[in-house]
């Protein structure tokens, strides 16, 4: 049987699990960091031109084996399982929480408060920022003040959004560009966007990636990595509540156990399967699975509501260039404690209605510039996709179980999740929708708009929770850097951690948790000395 021994063990290859490696490299130079993931490795950045070739031909998956046929989740988002994660193909959008989120509990009486002050919050946000290299211009609200700049100049508006965002400005509410990870100069080795608009897979590098991450950190010897590895199960050791080993097989050689022994270890498989794994780790001294002393783990699973139309207006719309970028208000990011509580953001993007043609209704063939023509013709009126993001707060059994009925391969029972509103967010439901349909109104009474559709989801965007931080160990999971209560070696990083998803997208928060918890997880360890460190680089 395979064993494997290092300092740290990272479960999981994605967004969270490349910057926690990476910061405890900085940190703590010489430290064996070991990372183990499921799904395979993707370092073929050299074919991603023709994946997004074949992509926009024939629709194929840009992503050719990102995902594992039996290890599925029933009402999980996504199942993507490589090195690297979902944010291999990732939109990018690195949108801030405010601090209204930290602060629920003591600002509306609603929900819980998280176990985190907001300017610590916002240090790490600013560090996330420089690390995956985001570019955006300062909101104008005061409660969005910055400690930092952004590491780069916003992106270039199309024509197409300067138009949306006269538009938008116009109805009294000020939009900008969204911020993302995508190069406007050339940063950390990598190129700047060229705006093609496949950003699902980026074929440049300019959009930020985890496994550029793993690779440099794979080239400069730091770290350990086995894919195609799945853990099942953690394992205590037999005098302490701290975890001794995590159970794996390789998917190559399915009958053979492999063993990766730590001293410390680190959850980051994302907000689905870190919990599952913690429940999987069932034993006689935890019965209900590990970290699960009073049965949190799996619950409060969270994400935000959302809702979309289409709105036509007077505005010269040529879409295409760049179509996944977009407009972003936080003027609904904050409500007045004394009003009726509703947050959300509001975006826009271009909306592609009347794409260009080569023969007109009468099946004339169109050349040059008569398919401009036609074109601008049919398209006399511009369109764009309105959505808004709205905050929801989940019930305790808003939750990930363990489903019997269907298991892997290994005999594993899979994820199953459901997303519960808790009492007062089901309660004010038909007032938020109600508030939202207004703003939307509000912005077609400008440039003689019209709504001509109107669409709400029926799932929860951007999902988080299952493992979530706080002070009192009766009520969450761990604490405010991911330590589990029940166990000293055992942390959670990114998604799993948060109380609730805000209004917006949540990635950036996962990075800047998980890069604050590798200052904890590397007090586990002193500085060691240049002999020490000399010897290890030596071995390695």
């Amino acid at each position: 049987m395979p064993v494997y021994e290092s300092d740290i063990c990272i479960i999981g290859a994605g967004i969270s699990a490349a910057m926690l490696a990476q910061k405890l490299a900085e940190l703590r130079p010489g430290l064996s960091i070991t990372i183990v993931e499921a799904g395979r490795s993707l370092f073929d950045q050299e074919n991603r031109f023709k994946y997004r070739d074949r992509n926009i031909k024939y629709g194929e998956n840009p992503w050719p084996g990102d995902f594992i046929e039996d290890q599925a989740a029933e009402g999980n988002v996504s199942r993507t399982m490589a090195v690297g994660g979902l944010a291999l193909h990732w939109g990018g959008t690195c949108n801030r929480f405010s601090e209204e989120d930290l602060r629920l509990k003591s600002m509306y009486g609603l929900h819980v408060d998280w176990p985190i002050e907001w300017a610590d919050l916002e240090k790490h946000y600013c560090e996330a920022e420089r690390r995956l290299g985001v570019s955006g211009e300062p909101s104008p609200f005061p409660g969005d003040q910055r400690s930092e700049p952004y590491p780069m100049p916003p992106m270039p508006l199309t024509w197409s959004l300067q138009k949306l965002k006269e538009w938008g400005d116009s109805s009294g509410i000020p939009f900008q560009g969204i911020p993302q990870s995508k190069n406007t100069v050339p940063y950390d080795g990598r190129s700047v966007c060229m705006r093609c608009g496949t950003c699902d897979i980026c074929p440049t590098g300019a959009r930020y990636s985890p496994d550029f991450t793993f690779k440099r950190l794979l080239a400069e010897k730091k770290i350990a990595l086995h894919d195609r590895t799945l853990v099942r199960k953690l394992v205590l050791d037999d005098s302490k509540p701290a975890v001794r080993v995590a159970e794996a097989v390789h998917r190559d050689r399915p009958g053979e156990k492999v063993e990766f022994r730590a001293r410390v270890f680190a959850v980051a498989s994302g907000y689905t399967w870190s919990p599952h794994l913690l429940l999987l780790s069932a034993c006689s001294r935890f019965p209900n699975g590990l970290a699960n002393r009073h049965n949190q783990v799996g619950k409060f699973m969270n994400g935000h509501g959302f809702i979309s139309s289409i709105i036509e207006l007077n505005a010269d719309i040529y879409p295409g260039m760049n179509p996944t970028f977009g407009l972003i208000s936080r003027q609904f990011f904050r409500c007045p404690p004394d009003q009726p509580y509703v947050r959300h953001d509001l975006r826009i993007w271009e909306h592609f209605r009347q794409p260009p043609r080569i023969k007109d209704e009468g099946g004339r063939v169109l050349l040059g510039e008569d398919v401009v023509k036609d074109w601008r013709k049919r398209a006399n009126r511009g369109a764009a996709r309105v959505r808004a993001y709205y905050d929801v707060h989940p019930a305790e059994n808003s939750e990930l179980t363990l489903d019997a009925s269907k298991r892997n391969h290994y005999g594993d029972p899979m994820p199953k999740v459901v997303h519960r509103p808790d009492a007062e967010t089901a309660a004010r439901l038909g007032a938020t929708k109600q508030h939202i349909s207004d703003v939307f109104a509000r912005l077609a009474r400008a440039q003689d708009a019209k709504i001509v559709s109107s669409s709400a989801g029926n799932y929860l965007d951007h999902p988080a929770g299952g493992c979530r931080m706080g002070t009192n160990p009766a009520a969450s999971v761990c604490d405010s850097f991911g330590r589990t209560h029940d166990h000293e070696n055992l942390f959670v990083v990114g998604a799993p951690t948060l109380p609730t998803a805000g209004c917006t997208n949540g990635t950036l928060t996962f990075v800047a948790l998980t890069l604050r918890s590798a200052q904890e997880i590397a007090r586990s360890f002193p500085v060691r000395t240049g002999a020490v460190m000399e010897r290890n680089r030596q071995l390695a």
